[in-house]
């Protein structure tokens, strides 16, 4: 396995792969996606321990979300447990992905605590909490400078973690070393990402407005309100089956062990 260089337009092929891949199996994919949020959710209302518990097993969630978007790709249907690819792996890759998880978790917590010596708590009561915010306190310097703390140290924890579990669950690469390769990985393609999330932002605010405008004429601006969220999740839906596009263009592999069963050229 080595790393491999793509230019930046191949942020766009993702998206249009991730795209097609979706279209394949809609619905499959769409209740894949309600019920990786489902199990979120309900270990989120764990007392205590529910907000560690999903910041830890995101990195399986999200491992297993990649496996059934690869199934789909080639032309089969993903089952559910599909989700649980990582847990259902050989003991070693368990271990190597629940400490990926614990990482993770560690990892965003101490950004929350590094927030909170900024604002007091707010931001992280506010986005560990899901609380109301209200207007005078997303006007403070203190939340707003949380904020900006937030955004800007989790953005390596992403990178750090973008590629860690595939590189675990198709290659056998130690946490560690995982953790290293998916860096370089996205510093080395950081062009082709740009593309990536600035195509995700615009298809997002493009579908948003499009719905709210849709609503609002067809009914009311509260009906627009309530259609937000669905299309929202569909978004993220679409967003997440491109995920497993971006690992496997950035790593080259053998023919025995690489994932990629099909070419996935869009010309």
């Amino acid at each position: 396995m080595k790393l491999n260089i793509v230019p930046a337009r191949t942020g766009l092929q993702w998206v249009k792969l991730g795209m097609r891949t979706f279209f394949k199996q809609p619905l499959a994919m769409t209740g894949l996606f309600f019920m990786f949020m489902a199990v979120m959710t309900v270990v989120s209302m764990l007392p205590y321990i529910g907000t560690a518990l999903v910041l830890g097993l995101l990195p399986a969630a999200t491992l297993g979300f990649m496996a059934a978007t690869l199934e789909t790709s080639k032309g089969q249907f993903p089952m559910p447990w599909i989700l649980a690819s990582a847990l259902r792996a050989g003991r070693q890759e368990l271990r190597a992905i629940l400490l990926l998880g614990a990482l993770y978790a560690a990892g965003f917590l101490l950004i929350m605590g590094l927030c909170t010596l900024v604002d007091g708590g707010q931001f992280a009561r506010f986005y560990l909490g899901g609380g109301s915010l209200t207007h005078e306190t997303l006007n403070q310097a203190d939340f707003q400078g949380a904020m900006w703390v937030a955004m800007g140290l989790n953005l390596p924890l992403s990178l750090l973690f973008w590629h860690a579990p595939a590189l675990v669950h198709w290659h056998g690469v130690p946490p560690l070393k995982a953790l290293f390769f998916s860096f370089v990985a996205c510093l080395r393609n950081i062009g082709a990402y740009i593309v990536f999330g600035l195509a995700w932002f615009a298809i997002f605010m493009f579908v948003i407005m499009l719905t709210i405008a849709g609503v609002t004429l067809a009914a009311s601006a509260e009906a627009a309100a309530v259609a937000v969220m669905p299309a929202a999740m569909l978004v993220m839906a679409l967003f997440f089956t491109s995920l497993y596009f971006t690992f496997a263009d950035s790593f080259i592999a053998s023919s025995e062990e690489s994932p990629r069963e099909e070419n996935h050229d869009t010309a």
